[in-house]
């Protein structure tokens, strides 16, 4: 009977936690109903230590007041942050937290004062751009880009220990963040110098990119003459030292 009893009273427990916790007909689930004061008690949970509780920074991490959402969604998202370990670069690896949990804690950074806004999908669209926009857009991209992340978007050695990422296969809203904020030791990019528009193009051409694979057969990474120098090193230089051995060692 008293085993009967605590069945009966756990099940009782349950069905009416279950109606409790219930979300109304037709209402989105918790997670998108975070609120700035969440982004608040999130940031203090987890990026305090480095940031002070008021984004204020200390010692160890820089002042995030004024930096807006666009660079909280790009750090936090590519999971950049919280950083892994203390080092030259933060890697990219995956996020920590949810997108509403990220868009909370954007939310009450940029409270803090005004920023770069995450950029809206009508500014990510690149199925508005014809062909000469993407031929812009890689104009644009071998002016203001290659020279760190290379002409072909497969990234580059930096000094320092520092590396400027490669942009294959990158949600476009990091990228167009990215020329937002200026991350690590990236330039600022604002609207003044590359437009809405322009930017829009050079996501388009990386777009591009990703759609079309090498049309010259093998391209050795895209890493230009050092990739290139080393296998006609290795290969080519490699097969001639082979056959000559081969020729000499037949009989006379």
């Amino acid at each position: 009977m008293l085993l009967i009893g605590l069945v009966a009273a756990g099940g009782a427990s349950a069905a009416v936690s279950t109606v409790a916790n219930a979300e109304p007909a037709g209402t989105a689930p918790r997670a998108q109903q975070l609120t700035v004061e969440d982004g608040q008690e999130l940031f203090r949970a987890n990026c305090a230590s480095c940031h002070g509780l008021n984004a204020e920074g200390t010692e160890n991490g820089t002042s995030l007041i004024g930096v807006g959402a666009a660079s909280v969604d790009f750090q936090v998202m590519t999971g950049r942050m919280p950083m892994a370990y203390s080092g030259p670069q933060a890697e990219q690896r995956d996020p920590m937290f949810t997108q509403e949990q990220s868009d909370a804690m954007g939310a009450w950074v940029a409270s803090l004062a005004p920023g770069p806004e995450v950029p809206s999908e009508e500014l990510l669209d690149v199925s508005q751009v014809d062909e000469e926009g993407v031929a812009r857009g890689a104009e644009l991209f071998r002016i203001n880009c290659a020279m760190c992340h290379n002409v072909a978007g497969a990234g580059g050695a930096l000094t320092e220990g520092k590396w400027a990422p490669h942009l294959r296969d990158i949600d476009p809203a990091h990228v167009y963040e990215a020329m937002l904020t200026g991350p690590q030791n990236m330039p600022v990019f604002n609207d003044a110098n590359i437009s809405p528009e322009q930017k829009r193009e050079i996501l388009a051409y990386l777009d591009y990119l990703d759609e079309n694979p090498s049309v010259g057969g093998f391209d050795l990474g895209s890493l230009g003459p050092v990739s290139e120098g080393l296998f006609i090193w290795i290969f080519g230089l490699g097969g001639l030292v082979a056959v000559s051995v081969w020729l000499t060692s037949k009989p006379n």
